[in-house]
């Protein structure tokens, strides 16, 4: 996978350079904004990545960037930083999702403790999006007999009791079911079950 990639936003230009240099001393790319509107312009990576954020900005200020992102930038873990923070801050940046509220000066070794973690986050998610995505693909070639199938087979059905909710029999049934997990890539019963509740979790996310 590609060099992750962490994103600066802060108005200060030599907190951006300084932390920039420190960044790029781990073998993760910087990229540094001196406002939330510049940052909103960077289209999404798809590399594991992850913002560091301070929380006074002008106009646009780090936690009304946080709410904007937050929806639809899942793979980007956000990393507080600021200068005056105080508890109902905190309580709203991490209520909000925020993987970490650090207080200016922020040292060295506690916010690249809390950059790797994110950027480890980041990559999990990227690759359950990806998983998930495949699983999509895979289900979208099933015919509509072979979805019906499978509903009733993860349900814990035999194929017996599949054909009778169906009306069909038990060998068209077996036929059905066989090329289903053909085209799901499942090895096993357990394996299908578990795809359809990965399947099924994100949908009642979406509605």
């Amino acid at each position: 996978m590609s060099q992750p990639i962490v994103f600066i936003v802060d108005d200060d230009v030599s907190v951006r350079e300084s932390l920039e240099a420190l960044i790029n001393l781990t073998g993760s790319r910087a990229e540094t904004f001196a406002s939330a509107e510049e940052f909103l312009e960077r289209p999404r990576v798809s590399v594991p990545n992850c913002l560091v954020l301070d929380v006074s900005l002008p106009d646009l200020n780090g936690l009304e960037l946080q709410k904007r992102i937050t929806a639809d930038r899942a793979d980007m873990p956000i990393i507080f930083i600021t200068g005056y923070g105080d508890v109902p801050m905190t309580v709203q940046a991490m209520k909000a999702g925020a993987a970490e509220f650090l207080m200016k000066p922020v040292s060295d070794d506690a916010l690249l403790d809390a950059i790797g973690q994110a950027i480890e986050n980041s990559r999990e998610t990227i690759d359950r999006e990806a998983e998930l995505q495949a699983l999509r693909v895979d289900e979208a070639t099933l015919s509509r007999r072979e979805r019906e199938v499978m509903t009733l087979v993860v349900s814990g059905l035999m194929n017996k009791q599949v054909g009778f909710q169906l009306g069909i029999s038990e060998i068209t049934v077996k036929a059905h079911r066989g090329r289903m997990m053909q085209k799901m890539k499942a090895r096993s019963l357990a394996e299908l079950v578990n795809m359809d509740a990965k399947l099924r979790s994100t949908s009642l996310v979406k509605t």
